[in-house]
């Protein structure tokens, strides 16, 4: 079976930083991949492997999607050029995306969490997540949950080694 070009799209990303607390704090409801307008010494710390989305969220702005508090961190060869770490940047999206975002953030208890930051074709991208604060309690079911089906798929490889 031969592979498609979006096969090799999906493998063919260099994940520069992720926020994973993100699935943690937020139920996902939906995921949007948008562009980032960057300045050069910005890809260059990137291309280094430094940024940091723990504190990152996007905001709407008169109809613009802005990603707000990713600390890039200057870069070190850089001169009186260099960039601000928590600079605002714009995020790229189509018309409609943007449209379609707006009026759910609007309407719902919704927010905009960044959940990577990563290069795809040379270009980097950010995996933006249509997301639902989660609860205490909505926390501690999902660790039970987890932890039982840890445990069952324990069992079941016990099982299968003839171990019980």
């Amino acid at each position: 079976m031969a592979k498609s070009k979006k096969d090799d799209a999906k493998n063919n990303h260099k994940v520069v930083a992720t926020n994973r607390r993100a699935r943690h704090n937020y139920t996902i409801l939906d995921t949007y991949e948008a562009g980032v307008v960057l300045q050069g010494t910005e890809v260059k710390s990137l291309r280094e492997g430094q940024a940091s989305l723990a504190d990152a969220f996007a905001t709407v702005d008169d109809g613009e999607i802005w990603l707000r508090n990713l600390h890039i961190p200057e870069y070190f060869h850089g001169t009186w050029t260099n960039h601000a770490p928590r600079r605002n940047r714009k995020l790229l999206l189509h018309r409609k995306q943007i449209d379609n975002l707006v009026g759910k953030v609007r309407d719902g208890n919704l927010t905009l969490v960044p959940l990577s930051l990563y290069f795809s074709e040379g270009k980097v991208k950010v995996e933006l997540a249509l997301a639902r604060g989660k609860q205490a309690h909505d926390k501690r079911q999902d660790l039970a949950r987890r932890d039982a089906d840890r445990e069952i798929i324990r069992e079941m490889g016990r099982r299968a080694k003839g171990m019980n």
